[in-house]
């Protein structure tokens, strides 16, 4: 059993290489495309609505109660990138009860992308807040000493994400894979689950942590 999707190689020439990890990803990408066009071509704003649809509105409704809890007064300017990402996670955990599908989450490069775009997001909604001047000044609070402090804080908690994510995706695999090996036809059911429950757990602690960040960042307090 393989620890993470980067170990099954499908195609490689020279350094470039495509592994589980590429193919799940985009795979994953063009079928939450693809759903989310069925979803909303036929959007309704009456009492009528298809299932699918209201799925998707508590999903929605859910997140916007979140972000408003984290102390971000106007929920849907964050929406987008909050619900993708969220969405993205839970997706990519759900999977994991196919035969055969392995988590790109699972993969260090997957949470360190996934960490990357919360890296970017943050100031990027920090400026669009507070303006250019006003989101650099939190650098120097409360005193000049501190910005190279918190240029490493802003760093280190990128990096704890994706590691957070990896980690604990990783460590459910390495239990599955002694499980499996120990009792192989009593256990391999109950630990899927278990799995999946650890996915969703994960991905919902990962966009609360975003949310928390984006927050500090607009706010001017530290997250």
């Amino acid at each position: 059993m393989n620890l993470t999707p980067d170990e099954v190689i499908y195609w490689q020439h020279g350094f470039i290489k495509i592994n589980s990890t590429i193919v799940t990803t985009w795979g994953l990408m063009l079928v939450m495309a693809f759903g989310a066009w069925l979803i909303t071509r036929r959007l309704s704003t009456g009492i009528q609505i298809t299932r699918w649809q209201n799925a998707m509105e508590i999903v929605v409704i859910f997140i916007r109660g979140q972000i408003q809890e984290v102390g971000l007064p106007k929920p849907d300017k964050y929406l987008n990138f909050l619900v993708t990402l969220f969405l993205f996670t839970v997706f990519a955990a759900i999977c994991t009860v196919i035969p055969g599908y392995e988590s790109p989450t699972a993969s260090l490069s997957t949470t360190a992308a996934l960490a990357i775009c919360v890296f970017i997001a943050v100031p990027l909604y920090g400026i669009a807040e507070r303006g250019t001047k006003g989101y650099l000044k939190r650098y120097i609070e409360p005193t000049v000493i501190m910005l190279p402090f918190n240029i490493i804080t802003d760093f280190s908690r990128t990096l704890a994400l994706a590691v957070r994510l990896f980690g604990n995706m990783v460590s459910d695999a390495m239990i599955v894979g002694i499980i499996l090996a120990v009792a192989p036809l009593i256990f391999p059911v109950v630990i899927k689950l278990l799995g999946l429950l650890t996915g969703l757990v994960q991905a919902y602690i990962f966009t609360i942590l975003a949310m928390v960040y984006i927050a500090a960042a607009v706010s001017g307090r530290e997250g």
